[in-house]
């Protein structure tokens, strides 16, 4: 037993010994940097993969973490340096995660800039706005705020359920409680608490085949989890889609940093029509400013020169030279500055 005993403990100490040796090998200067993203299948975990691959033929091994999702959560474990964190289930196909400080990762343009003013999810985190934060490359990957109401329904104004005291079974993309949500629903004078005054019921999910009434949120047919109710409600039920009103889109782009823009025809099933609604621009590639100017200006030299990749994802991502080294207030890293100035996307 005492034999067994030293065993075991020998083994842990050479299983943490190599951990440690896994964390000390990681990082930029052994040109293994970690990324934060998300799930494959994710957004933030697709273009990781992207970033990874473009960086290869120049020596870098890209390691990604996909266990870094939740869009406030990920870009605080970016924004303060954390050690990339452990999957909170792991199952047999969970990506492993790499050990060590992640340096650079990839979020929503939108979120980005409500981090580094201090805005939404970020508004009383202890220390304020983050200000460490820098933009390495803006990639385009548009999606649509859509409202969408049961066609059988007499429902042509969101208002109408106030008014008319109905019960609806609303189902909000991202949850009730996530801003912009809760922006367009207090439009209409509603929120959480008066749809269950009104006996109807609020989610942030849709159980596949259940009933709904109105659906609100953010719309994409890019087959990542978080899009599911976009896929699977309008093929389930017959669904009639709202414009926004003019002052509501004003008021929207204004407060979270988006476009006015139109929805194209065919964009979900029961979309006939361009709908004139709100955009977000897509994703931000973004890091810490003391993140190296080297490094930082290998991630923009990277992705320009190996663009194609972009076109190959499941997701709609596009690089724009006008576009891609700005967003809202977010400064741009040097080093990335650096490389769009050579290449003239700047000046």
């Amino acid at each position: 037993m005492r034999r067994i005993g030293f065993t075991l403990i020998a083994l842990f100490t050479l299983l943490g010994g190599w951990r440690h040796l896994e964390a000390q090998s990681n990082g930029i200067a052994s040109k293994r940097p970690i990324f934060g993203g998300s799930c494959p299948a994710c957004p933030w975990g697709a273009i990781a993969e992207i970033v990874r691959e473009a960086m290869k033929p120049d020596g870098w091994d890209v390691q990604v973490c996909y266990s870094c999702g939740g869009p406030a959560r990920a870009i605080r474990l970016v924004a303060d340096a954390n050690d990339a964190p452990p999957p909170d289930r792991v199952t047999g196909s969970t990506p492993p995660t790499p050990q060590g400080r992640l340096e650079f990762g990839a979020i929503g343009t939108e979120i980005l800039q409500y981090a580094y003013l201090g805005l939404y999810d970020f508004a009383h985190d202890k220390d304020g706005p983050h200000k460490q934060l820098r933009l390495l490359a803006n990639i385009q990957s548009p999606t649509y705020y859509m409202v969408a109401v049961d066609a059988t329904s007499d429902i042509t104004d969101l208002r109408q359920i106030s008014e008319r005291g109905l019960a609806v079974k609303l189902v909000a993309r991202g949850g009730v409680n996530e801003a912009i949500n809760t922006a367009v629903l207090d439009y209409y004078g509603l929120s959480e608490a008066k749809i269950k005054e009104l006996h109807g019921t609020a989610s942030g999910s849709y159980v596949r085949g259940a009933d709904v009434d109105v659906i609100i949120g953010w719309a994409a047919l890019i087959n990542a989890p978080e899009y599911a109710v976009w896929y699977d409600a309008p093929q389930q039920h017959d669904l009639r889609y709202l414009e926004l009103p003019a002052d509501l889109r004003a008021k929207l782009a204004k407060a979270f940093y988006l476009q006015e823009h139109v929805a194209p025809a065919a964009l979900l099933r029961g979309v006939t029509r361009a709908i004139p609604t709100v955009t977000r621009e897509g994703t931000a590639i973004y890091a810490r400013a003391d993140l190296p100017e080297d490094f930082a200006y290998a991630v923009a030299k990277a992705l320009d020169e190996h663009q194609t990749l972009f076109r190959w994802s499941h997701l709609p991502f596009s690089y724009n030279p006008a576009t891609v080294w700005k967003f809202g207030d977010v400064p741009l890293h040097p080093g990335a500055a650096r490389y769009y100035k050579k290449r003239g996307y700047m000046k």
